[in-house]
């Protein structure tokens, strides 16, 4: 009928006009951040050919390699892009830096355009790129994640800034080298490391980009991260010693105190947090097939800022097991 037919042209017309708003605002805020990294960059060309790639890796290119990038900016070939990334040079932190307030702060403003502050966390993770050969520093047979198995790759350590909300953006990564690439002085030398470079586990890694953003003035109400971070009990306490709280995954035979001086594990905290009342269920969030719901368990700890939290699924039973560190003064809505 001619009715649906003109609220099917109003529809499609609004959608128009939004995509159109939501590119002029993404060009606006690219050029925004390209002027802030001015000072990063000595030399104007390859401040400008970052602006380019920039702008490609932000497109909606199918795979962003040397080729499609090159055309992307207009280039023949990619050998402007590679002497960019492999010779140019400019100040990697400032750049860094600038990004992760560019990015926290445009967060923070749709947080306040949305009447709803909600969560901030600091998510740590990892991140794996598969890799041929053996000439890329980092480079070596190992498990990467997107590629569900063990395979030839590199892993980078990222912290992502999590605004609910309002949404995410990465504000920090470090590359993950092996020992003994560091150890060997021709290979370290070939893959183009630093002679100074020291070996650092993935939660060191995690240690030095949180530094970077709390002493740049982020906050987050929560650090977040999976056994590799929470098994690392120097990143705890570096956290703990600037008050910054943590949720952070455990192993089941993770020993903690409990207030009566017992010490035991996750896994028996969880037999007798099972005989001795039920779970919460509740929802871990939206996934793929609707809402992610399990029970959940808290359990105070013989210090008074430490919490285990047990997560078990519905279905298989399956526990997963979450430290938590909460600093004085930090409330803790638990509706247990």
């Amino acid at each position: 009928p001619p009715r649906d037919h003109a609220c099917v042209t109003t529809t499609q017309s609004r959608a128009a006009a939004a995509a159109r708003i939501g590119a002029g605002l993404g060009r606006r805020k690219r050029a925004e951040l390209l002027g802030l990294l001015r000072p990063c960059f000595v030399q104007v060309e390859p401040w400008l050919k970052a602006g380019k790639y920039a702008a490609a890796l932000m497109s909606q290119l199918p795979r962003c390699n040397g080729w499609p990038i090159a055309e992307h900016a207009g280039d023949r070939a990619p050998d402007k892009t590679q002497r960019l990334l492999s010779r140019a040079v400019w100040d990697t932190a400032a750049a860094t830096a600038t990004v992760r307030r560019f990015a926290v702060a445009g967060l923070a403003g749709a947080a306040r355009r949305s009447g709803r502050r909600g969560l901030v966390i600091g998510a740590l993770d990892e991140t794996g790129q598969e890799k041929s050969g053996q000439a890329t520093a980092g480079v070596q047979r190992q498990y990467l994640g997107c590629a569900g198995k063990v395979a030839n790759g590199i892993n980078t350590v990222h912290l992502a800034y999590v605004r609910e909300h309002a949404g995410h953006a990465l504000i920090g990564a470090r590359q993950w080298i092996p020992r003994a690439q560091i150890a060997d002085p021709g290979r370290a030398a070939a893959m183009g490391l630093p002679p100074d470079l020291e070996f650092r586990t993935k939660g060191q890694l995690a240690i030095d980009i949180t530094a970077e953003a709390l002493a740049d003035g982020t906050c987050f109400d929560f650090v977040c991260g999976d056994e590799v971070y929470g098994s690392c009990t120097q990143l705890r306490g570096f956290l703990e010693d600037h008050g910054q709280a943590y949720v952070l995954r455990v192993p089941r035979n993770f020993r903690l105190a409990l207030p009566g001086g017992q010490r035991i594990t996750c896994a028996d905290a969880a037999s007798q947090l099972a005989a001795a009342r039920p779970c919460e269920v509740r929802s871990a969030g939206t996934g793929s097939r609707g809402q992610r719901w399990y029970g959940w368990s808290w359990l105070a700890t013989a210090s008074a800022q430490h919490y285990l939290l047990i997560r078990r699924h519905l279905k298989t039973g399956e526990l997963a097991f979450h430290y938590c560190f909460v600093p004085p003064g930090q409330p803790v809505a638990v509706a247990l």
